[in-house]
């Protein structure tokens, strides 16, 4: 099969990237620079770079793009930085989510026998599953509420897991969805045990989980690829974080 990731050059999209190309599956990234990418993933022969920002790619060169895919992922995130937080694009992860949703929707339309495109999100444990009516405290509603309005990053990722129910699932049946809620990342060598859940099991704020980068990639790479795994969390948002020590 081949898939399509936004945000490859990121510190999970590599990754993702690297999970899928060891799985033997064929990966097309864009990416706005190639260099970025480890060596071991921009030189692998199953490699496909399309080097473009993805908000100015034409929507008939983002459907080319997507065109045969299987799966789509986005790992886009706003970097942590002034500028990266507070200089546009402020709607840089909703606008990808919609425009990657058309894009598969168009692409599915060549093989309209086939199953739907899985389109995969990395989103944030920040925000709430509404299907799932997840409690938060007011000391919680009030800090989220701040972030809403001071911090674009934080309302974009809002925003991007709305546009999967609002736009995304008005593609259906061509185009599928699952939004990966990670704790908090750290960084690991290697895929070790995790959990996955269908709701937060503690505060976003206050909570203490965690959950290795490679896990998220693993994960995400396991919705991508595995159909059992796709069943369990289509249309869903998990949390995933990483297994308790014995």
């Amino acid at each position: 099969m081949t898939c399509l990731i936004l945000g490859g050059t990121g510190q999970t999209g590599r990754l993702l990237a690297r999970q899928l190309l060891d799985r033997g599956e064929a990966v097309r990234a864009i990416v706005r620079s190639a260099d970025r990418l480890p060596a071991d993933v921009r030189d692998h022969p199953d490699l496909t770079v399309i080097t473009a920002d993805v908000l100015d790619l034409e929507p008939p060169a983002l459907a080319e793009a997507a065109e045969g895919c299987c799966a789509v992922a986005s790992c886009l995130g706003h970097t942590l930085s002034a500028r990266g937080m507070f200089a546009p694009p402020y709607r840089l992860v909703t606008e990808a989510v919609r425009r990657l949703g058309d894009a598969a929707s168009a692409g599915a339309a060549a093989s309209p026998d086939g199953p739907p495109v899985r389109l995969v999100l990395m989103n944030t444990v920040g925000v709430r599953d509404p299907a799932e009516r997840e409690p938060r405290s007011l000391v919680e509603h009030a800090i989220f509420g701040v972030l809403r309005l001071l911090l674009p990053p934080h309302a974009d990722n809002e925003q991007a897991a709305a546009a999967l129910r609002r736009h995304v699932d008005g593609l259906a049946p061509a185009v599928e969805w699952s939004a990966v809620r990670p704790e908090g990342l750290t960084d690991a060598d290697a895929v070790t045990e995790y959990r996955v859940d269908g709701r937060l099991q503690q505060s976003p704020l206050f909570g203490s989980r965690k959950v290795s980068r490679i896990n998220v990639a693993h994960f995400m790479a396991e919705l991508m690829t595995s159909d059992e795994t796709w069943r369990a969390w289509r249309g869903r948002m998990p949390v995933i974080g990483d297994a308790a020590p014995a």
